[in-house]
């Protein structure tokens, strides 16, 4: 077995795409339309060939997505947690739970997906502000 992708269902297409590949860096990797279901599906990936996560954006549908904490989360290893929760940050994203241990961090997406961040290889090493920080909300 493969894993392939993991499936979160957005109600807002634009700012999902903003958020997963402008601020968090993946890539659109494949994008279709589905007229007669009135569906789009969007498959985001850091490089090709890697795991995806599928956008699934239905185009009539006046579902309001909660983001359930059954759902899980998406794990992604980042170069630089820091820099990438500065950058989230910067953009209007809040840090629920911040990389006060240079290690990990959540945040959420526009929908309410937990989206966990893990420094690649070992911690780097605990700073301010985000070792004082305290969590925010759920994640």
């Amino acid at each position: 077995m493969k894993f392939l992708h993991s499936m979160v269902r957005v109600s807002d297409l634009d700012a999902s795409i903003h958020f997963y590949c402008d601020l968090l860096g993946l890539k659109e990797i494949k994008r279709t339309d589905y007229p007669n279901g009135k569906f789009t599906l969007v498959y985001l990936a850091t490089t090709p060939g890697e795991p995806e996560v599928e956008l699934t954006y239905n185009w009539d549908s006046e579902e309001v997505y909660a983001g359930d904490r059954n759902f899980g989360h998406l794990a992604f290893e980042v170069d630089d947690i820091y820099q990438l929760c500065q950058h989230l940050m910067d953009n209007g994203v809040t840090i629920n739970r911040p990389p006060r241990d240079g290690h990990m961090a959540f945040v959420r997406s526009p929908d309410g997906i937990s989206i966990e961040l893990l420094q690649k290889g070992d911690n780097l090493p605990a700073q301010a502000p985000w070792s004082d920080m305290p969590n925010v909300g759920e994640w």
